[in-house]
């Protein structure tokens, strides 16, 4: 396998090289390594940062102690960051015979001491041991290791999807077999995604009498990314199963509508239309971020050296200050409706305020916002802004 050396954050690794004019599924790569995720790695790195600190002081327990496992680690660039740039006891896992030779070179290279590469299946390596932080960055659809990795993870749950189209509604039947819910494919399907994933995640930890927390989760370019505190207890996970529920859109005037619980009466026809409406669940509908585990993933990403700095506070700093309202609405959908054109998102936004109403902008669409008003008070807004 040709190597090559690259710097990412802190980090000097040796990753894989393809031969020219080979081609094959990434997924089918001998060891998977891909450069466009370095944003995701990047936010990685920062907030686990700060989770390890938490449990530190918390627990007062030495930060070198806190054990963190990358249950899928392919070239192992995440876990290798993780151990060299926030100094906890890392686990790199890969079922790979070539995967694991090349973690244990760079383990090698980087002088790392706490620090081990196993050569195990994904689920093996979780159901037989826990961990303070675990993470799943598994190529496609996290849900065949979420079982073990609700059983393992002690404090955090570290979950990527790149499973996009059947997370978002436009490979139904996929996403269906692998979380159990419906989505839709419609202008806020990229947050659907997030919530049909945390509703997934919700139900493995239950069946463990655990419960979750989420403390930044986001959908960028072609995955979905959760950060997840983990809470002990029935009566958590109790709690924590109100925040499942269900999604009732009109399709034809736009308006939706939460139902809480796993089993719930969905009204079969708009409450402001009377049109027949369509429904997505089970799924999240608690909290996706907390802002203060936000700012201090900020204040962290500043402190270091980031190859994609800007781009992460962006991010970051979008879904701090973003509404805790299920769903968003898409300005331009709307105005092609009134037939008018939009105006700035930050003037709609405002307009929003000025009428008493709460509003914000999303991480999840540039022309896209969050608000309390429904349908019928935001196109008032819209067109009294003209």
């Amino acid at each position: 396998m040709n190597v090559r050396t690259i710097i990412e954050g802190e980090t000097e690794i040796l990753v894989p090289v393809h031969e020219e004019g080979v081609s094959f599924p990434p997924s089918a790569a001998p060891v998977f390594y891909n450069p466009v995720m370095e944003l995701n790695r990047d936010i990685s790195v920062a907030a686990t940062a700060v989770f390890a600190r938490r449990i530190s002081e918390r627990y007062d327990k030495d930060i070198t102690d806190i054990t963190y496992l990358d249950a899928l680690s392919a070239s192992g660039i995440r876990g290798l960051r993780i151990a060299n740039e926030v100094k906890i006891s890392t686990t790199l896992n890969d079922w790979s015979e070539d995967a694991h030779k090349l973690i244990l070179e760079n383990i090698e290279n980087l002088g790392l001491e706490n620090v081990e590469g196993t050569c195990k299946n994904a689920n093996l390596a979780m159901y037989k041991s826990r961990y303070n932080i675990v993470d799943l960055d598994p190529f496609g659809t996290p849900a065949p290791f979420l079982a073990a990795a609700a059983r393992s993870a002690v404090n955090m749950l570290e979950v990527t999807a790149t499973d996009t189209a059947p997370l978002c509604g436009a490979h139904l039947n996929s996403g269906i077999r692998k979380y159990a819910a419906i989505p839709f494919n419609n202008e806020y399907h990229s947050e659907m995604g997030v919530r049909i994933l945390l509703g997934k995640v919700a139900r493995e930890l239950s069946a463990h009498d655990k419960a979750m927390n989420p403390l930044l989760s986001h959908a960028t370019r072609h995955y979905v990314r959760s950060y997840l505190e983990i809470n002990k207890g029935a009566k958590k996970a109790d709690k924590m199963l109100k925040n499942l529920g269900y999604i009732s859109h009109c399709q034809k005037c736009g308006h939706r509508e939460l139902y809480y619980g796993i089993v719930s009466h969905i009204k079969e026809s708009c409450t402001m239309c009377d049109s027949k409406t369509i429904t997505a669940g089970p799924l999240w509908l608690g909290q996706l971020h907390q802002p203060e585990f936000c700012q201090e993933v900020i204040e962290e990403i500043e402190s270091r050296e980031l190859g994609t700095k800007e781009h992460a506070i962006k991010i970051i700093d979008v879904c701090m200050n973003e509404l805790d309202i299920p769903t968003f609405y898409d300005q331009h959908i709307i105005c092609r409706k009134l037939g008018v054109s939009a105006s700035l998102i930050t003037t709609l936004v405002e307009a929003l305020k000025q009428n008493g109403f709460l509003a914000s902008r999303t991480h999840f669409s540039g022309t896209s916002f969050k608000t309390d008003a429904n349908i019928a008070e935001i196109e008032k807004i819209i067109l009294d802004i003209r």
